[in-house]
């Protein structure tokens, strides 16, 4: 069974962020006013775990273009730019790819 994202952030906030997000995607904007920024350890671990569709232990490139589709399968893909920028911002190791720690680290920042 696969986990529903809602049951750790609301609907209403989803919609919102996504709705930010339409015309150009900031991950910090996203993660402010989804409610991602507010929860847990725990929380942060379920809600990556939905990002890493291949359940890698890794969020790579692909996975990071679907982000948006992961909270809405109506969602937008994010363009090369805006998925290098995001990458950039989270892999703090520079191994091509975000790890559920640099995921916690990246929301938080």
């Amino acid at each position: 069974m696969s986990f529903d994202i809602s049951a750790v952030l609301s609907p209403g906030d989803i919609e919102n962020a996504l709705a930010e997000c339409s015309a150009s995607f900031n991950h910090k904007a996203f993660f402010a006013t989804s409610g991602l920024t507010k929860k847990n350890d725990d929380e942060l671990t379920k809600v990556f775990k939905v990002l890493d569709e291949d359940s890698s232990g890794f969020i790579e490139v692909e996975e990071l273009k679907k982000f948006l589709k992961r909270f809405s399968a109506s969602a937008r893909d994010l363009n090369e730019s805006e998925t290098e920028a995001f990458l950039a911002a989270g892999d703090s190791d520079h191994d091509g790819r975000i790890g559920v720690e640099e995921f916690k680290t990246m929301v938080r920042a």
